[in-house]
């Protein structure tokens, strides 16, 4: 689990993809025939075989925040990068890539707490005015939101588990595999702001199968709406999200490859959002797309929690993939 915590806590929100990609680059180099960064920064390996060629995702970016305007006292004021809750964003603590880390608060002429917008909340980064605050940021910058990586039992709490988790899973992944298979590992950019990253690389690779590996909502916490995912229940097969219906073909040999190789799993419909496996779909003529997805609570929080069996039984099930789909 150290190299997860090394993922989570690394800088890398949508567009600023590169430090994740030096950690990932250096931990797989010596595993792989090739590996190469496309122009929208996109990390390709690839294992080279004469077989069916299977592209697996995993996206990089995480989301976060950046610099709109800077007020006379040196208050900041900013846009979402991806899907920004303001509720998880309130008192949550911020860290540009200098170092510099604020507080998000909000305007207490707000009427209700519960009618807060993006447009009431602003970062304190300690400033005593404008002038002192733009020797610490500029207009553009982007930060990351701050979370500790944290073990409990069988249960890991952090920020950014959307998607390191996968990304966790991929490398993981390409350390074990040995295939015939000709193998591409894309560590996508820029997912949480469309799939873009997805688009470009799919369309350039083409590949016979494509599979996204990412995190899922679950159904296991008090009250919550119903959804048949629980931690601890092993990965999930993904059937539908927002943005795909999987291959239905593709999804049955997903479910043999587990239960031939005695690895538990869960089937996925997920009401809400979306993966890369949205954009490999529709790429060129179509491809043939599945996602495999980690059960996960307080997506898009500071302390996303995943269940450890379910990461290292999804490494297990894209390594057997890989070889026998």
């Amino acid at each position: 689990m150290e190299f997860l915590e090394k993922l989570t806590q690394s800088f890398s929100p949508s567009g600023r993809e590169e430090e994740i990609c030096d950690i990932i680059f250096e931990e797989i180099k010596d595993y792989a025939d090739s590996v190469y960064k496309d122009t929208l920064g996109n990390l390709i390996v690839r294992k080279e075989g004469n077989g069916k060629k299977i592209m697996f995702s995993a996206h990089t970016d995480e989301i976060g925040i950046m610099i709109t305007y800077i007020d006379d006292k040196g208050f900041l004021r900013f846009s979402p990068i991806g899907w920004v809750d303001p509720f998880y964003a309130l008192y949550q603590r911020v860290k540009f890539q200098s170092g510099i880390t604020g507080v998000i608060s909000y305007e207490e002429k707000t009427d209700a707490i519960k009618d807060i917008k993006m447009k009431n909340l602003f970062i304190d980064i300690g400033a005593k005015d404008k002038e002192e605050a733009q020797k610490m940021v500029s207009i553009g910058d982007t930060a990351q939101f701050v979370g500790d990586f944290v073990i409990n039992g069988d249960r890991v709490m952090s920020k950014t588990l959307d998607n390191r988790a996968g990304v966790y899973v991929l490398t993981e992944a390409i350390k074990k595999i040995k295939s015939n298979n000709d193998l591409y590992f894309v560590f996508t950019s820029q997912e949480e702001v469309g799939l873009r990253g997805a688009k470009t690389s799919t369309f350039d690779i083409f590949p016979d199968f494509a599979i996204a590996v990412d995190v899922t909502d679950t159904g296991d916490t008090p009250e919550c709406n119903y959804m048949a995912v629980s931690l601890g229940d092993g990965p999930c097969i993904k059937i539908k999200d927002q943005s795909v219906i999987c291959d239905r073909e593709l999804v049955q040999r997903i479910k043999s490859v587990a239960t031939n190789n005695s690895i538990p799993y869960q089937l996925e419909v997920l009401e809400h959002g979306g993966t890369d496996a949205g954009a490999m779909h529709i790429t060129r003529s179509g491809v043939k797309t599945g996602a495999i997805s980690i059960p996960t609570r307080y997506i898009h929080s500071t302390c996303e929690t995943c269940d450890i069996n379910d990461i290292k039984n999804a490494i297990l099930l894209v390594e057997k993939i890989a070889d026998e789909i």
